[in-house]
This record gives structure tokens, sequence and C-alpha cells, in this order.
């Protein structure tokens, strides 16, 4: 199984850049890329997904146990021709002090060589002793090479390329010289969405075209392909469907795309079949059983959003109704009363009695954890929930709220609506800012269907309307 991590010394070094750009080149030359991310991210699994024309999945530690990110990787690597990992922040950076859900505990965990890309700009010599203290600093992770990557030209990469080999023992496999054309547009939460750029295809195999000159393809071939055995578990998740087939509305477009591809893949197993409809241009619903709003940047297209007023109506029909509804932070955004954004406030569906307004910094960025309360509806009958893993990043707050409101969720850690609740509860409709992630411990696609056919409105299908 050819395998590696593409990481880095620190974050902004640019290995989405190259990562992309890899498993475009690697595409183009009729290879299987199959594309990881280490730890929570939608944004830059959205662009390697359309680089390598395969889902991106996601590993991550604090959600996942080790035997379910060795289980996750090797399922889906096991189809390809290399798996490409690509790291978060630095090599070394994690969570905890003894390392143990960085980049290299991933490393290790999965036996990947690595590739570290770094950002040369202002440095010459001093590649030298940053590379041998990141070989020092833990032997047992392999750093199989290194692309240098924002090189100021010619000149800067042979003195790099001299550095490298006269003090270390690690190939330098390319030489990326600095490109505004290979720049993507970034924005509060990283990478502006690949189901935003309209170029984005024609982007990346730009900057695919820009790699496969830079970079020695052959050698980071052939360094992925000296990567050890790797066992697959014998008991890889799976989720079962477990009773009738759930028509669910899922907004799929450019102000809602924050999905991970696994809890697709297990609802569909679970016995979803997934109507996407777009919360900018369609009139209504389509005919469903149930409707999922995911996160992305309805702030971006408020007024898009506010100007579809008959979908808005529609949904709140729906949600009134009582259409079983999850949302998930621009879900919950998209159904609050109204969106204030630099200074401009558009209205929204209205389900949700507050206003949301946007800031310059986070609110709720990071890990969470929560304990389900009794208002939880995904809760069966006599169970006795532990606390949830998932994770939060917006930038806006839910103002205005009136008192008495009912939550699903207490909050461990982080801080979801107000720092001590979050998933508003309503009929049938839970929205939260937190996002979950399916795993073998909680499997919510699992639990949120067998709560739609709980709540019975498969056998009355909601009818599209012309709102």
């Amino acid at each position: 199984m050819s395998r590696l991590l593409l990481s880095a010394a620190h974050k902004s070094s640019g290995k989405t850049t190259v990562s992309i750009g890899l498993c475009a080149a690697l595409r183009s030359r009729g290879l299987r890329v199959q594309p990881f991310k280490k730890g929570p991210d939608y944004i830059d699994p959205m662009w390697l997904s359309q680089a390598a024309a395969r889902p991106c999945y996601n590993l991550d530690f604090y959600i996942q146990s080790q035997e379910e990110i060795l289980a996750t990787f090797t399922s889906h690597a096991s189809h390809a021709d290399l798996a490409l990992v690509e790291g978060n922040k630095g090599l070394y950076d994690g969570l905890d002090l003894d390392g143990s859900n960085s980049n290299a505990a991933l490393a290790k965990l999965l036996a990947l060589p690595v590739v570290l890309v770094l950002d040369t700009r202002g440095v010459i010599r001093g590649v030298a002793p940053l590379l041998l203290g990141y070989q020092a600093f833990d032997p047992a992770v392999n750093i199989a090479g290194v692309i240098l990557n924002n090189v100021g030209g010619s000149r800067h990469e042979a003195k790099l390329r001299a550095v490298v080999e006269h003090y270390t023992d690690i190939p330098v496999l390319g030489a990326v010289h600095h490109d505004t054309e290979m720049q993507i547009l970034e924005r509060h939460l990283g990478l502006v969405p690949a189901n935003e750029a309209e170029a984005a295809q024609a982007q990346i195999q730009a900057i695919g075209q820009r790699i496969a000159k830079q970079v020695d393809l052959d050698r980071l071939l052939a360094v992925a392909a000296a990567a050890p055995p790797l066992v697959a578990p014998t008991t890889p998740r799976a989720s079962l469907k477990t009773g009738e087939t759930v028509r669910v509305a899922i907004a799929r477009d450019r102000a809602f795309g924050f999905y991970y591809a696994d809890d697709l893949d297990a609802l569909r197993a679970a016995g979803a079949e997934l109507l996407p409809f777009d919360a900018l241009h369609d009139p209504c619903l389509p005919e469903a059983d149930a409707l999922f709003i995911g996160g992305g940047f309805p702030e971006s297209f408020a007024g898009e959003l506010a100007a579809n007023r008959s979908l808005r109506q529609d949904i709140r029909r729906a949600i009134e109704a009582g259409l079983p509804t999850y949302a998930e932070c621009g879900g919950l955004m998209y159904l609050a009363r109204s969106l204030t954004s630099q200074g401009t406030t558009h209205e929204m569906v209205g389900i949700i009695p507050g206003d949301v307004v946007m800031h310059a910094k986070p609110v709720g960025r990071g890990y969470v954890r929560l304990k389900p309360t009794q208002a939880w509806p995904w809760l069966a009958p006599g169970e006795e929930m532990g606390s949830i893993q998932a994770h939060e990043f917006h930038y806006s707050s839910l103002e205005n709220l009136p008192p008495g409101l009912t939550y699903a969720y207490a909050v461990q850690r982080g801080h979801g609506i107000d720092g001590r609740y979050d998933g508003f509860v309503y009929k049938n409709l839970l929205a939260s800012y937190t996002h979950l992630r399916g795993t073998a411990a909680f499997d919510w696609p699992v639990r949120f269907l067998e709560w739609v056919r709980r709540c019975h409105i498969h056998h009355q299908p909601r009818r599209a309307s012309a709102g």
C-alpha cells in the first residue's frame, strides 16, 4: 500500500496547495490517488476531493479511536494506487504535551513516510538545523523527503539544495517557486471552499501542472512505495440499514457544503436517499421525509439566501409541520431570524427565535465535548448517553434569544450557543453550532435516521410546494 504524509514545520507553509497539486499531477498520470486529511476540516478536503476525483476522508484522534483511524484509512487506501494524507499545522503539533494526537503520531500509527513541505521564504542555511532537529526529536518518525516551498528563484533553490544535501540525509523531492498564480483565496476559516470557486477545477489543473514540473514525482512515488506493510483491522465500522428508506433533503450549494464524506456514506448505508437542493436558487424543498442543512458560509451569500423567499417560507412551514430537521452551524445560522454581517442585516428562515451576528474573531473554535440532555431528540427510549466528542468553528453568535428555550446538549468543553448549551430543539428540529462526526462509538447517521423513522414522517412524505 503506497502511502505518505505531507506535513510541515508550521501551519501556512503551503502544504495544502502542494497536496492539491500532487493529487492533480498524479491523477493526470492515470494513478488513483486517495486523499485524507488529518483533524477536523471541511474546506481542504473539498479541494483534495476535486483534485483526486475521489472523496477525501478525515482522520481525527480526538473523535476517532486509533482502531477506527486504521480501519478508515485501510478501507479506502486499499482501492488506490497511492494514499496521500495531508497533515494539519506542524508535524509535531497537537492537543497534548506527549504528542499523542499529533501528525507525527498519525505517521507512526499508519507507518507513513513523511514528506515535509518547508516554507523557505527568508531562509537558506537555517533549513538544515530545522530538518536535523525534526529528525532527532522523534527518530521513530520517518522523514523520507522534503519539498522546498515558496522558493525565491533558481539561485535560492540551488543554495537550499546544497545546504540540505550537505548537512542532512533527507532527499529534496522538489522545489516549488513562489507563484501568485498558485495561491487560493483565503477567508477566516481557511481557504475559500472549492464549491464556491467557480474556476476551481481550472485552478487545480494549473496547480497540478506547476507541481509536476517542480516536484520529482517518480522519487515521491518511490518514497511512498517504500512504506512497510500495513495490516487492516478485522472489524471495520459499518453502518447497516435498520429500516425503511428515508428520503433526506440535503442542502448542497455554494452556501452549504460542510459534510464529512464518511458521514454521507454512513447515511446511505443506513437507508438514506440523499436529495440535494440549492438553497440559493430552488423555490422549494424536494419531497422528503427529513431535512439536513450542514455548515458552510451563509454569511457570504446572505443576500441571495434572503432573496430566495419562497424556499425560506417552504422550510419554515415544513419545520412547523413537524418535518424532522438537523442543522449544523451554517444551517443553524440560516434557520435563525436574521443574519448580520459587516453591518448589513438579511432576513433568514426565522424558525429559530434569535439573530445571528458575525464577529471579527472566533466565538467558538476547536474541539467540544457535549453531554446530551433529556431533550435530545435522538435518545433512544430509556437510553443513558455519555459525552459526545465533536468540534465547532464559528465567528458568529446567536443573540436576542428569549428565555426558556429547550437545548439538546450541556457544553462541557467549547462554546456552543451560549457557552453553556448547544442544540436548539423545537418540534422535530435540532440545530447546533457543533459539527458531529459519525464514529463506531457515536454513529449519529444511524441515530438520526432511526429518529426520523420514529417520527413516522416517512408514512406521509412531505410534498413539494411552490411556496
